[in-house]
């Protein structure tokens, strides 16, 4: 089993910044990709960015707001919210997908336990 712990998050008012972290830990062999997710109130949750092996990507809302990095010796990827809006609030979940170097195993998606953004305008 594999281990997310998130930290960060809090209130900010529209137009401040915040960060978050999240260090994955047990069974981080293989190939990680991390991101987070969120869902804000009344929403479906939605992709936010993910740092894979081939750099980051972000969805249209965030890009140019949000930067994503990550630690591979650490196993933890950062998102770092600057330009915050209103429309960020939410729950900011962090994800990982595990893909195993074996075919006797499957990929599998862990979750973190979500942290809570605020902004207020």
């Amino acid at each position: 089993q594999l281990q997310l712990e998130e930290s960060g998050g809090g209130s900010v008012q529209a137009g401040g910044s915040l960060g978050l972290s999240c260090t994955a830990s047990g069974r981080t062999d293989g190939v990680l990709n991390m991101g987070w997710y969120r869902q804000g109130p009344g929403k479906e949750r939605e992709f936010v960015a993910v740092y894979n092996w081939n750099g980051p990507t972000y969805a249209d809302s965030v890009k140019g707001r949000f930067t994503i990095s990550r630690d591979n010796a650490k196993n933890t990827v950062r998102l770092q919210m600057d330009s915050l809006q209103s429309e960020d609030t939410g729950i900011y979940y962090c994800w990982v997908k595990r893909i195993p170097l074996t075919t006797r195993e499957t990929p599998e998606d862990y979750w973190g336990q979500g942290t809570q953004v605020t902004v207020s305008s």
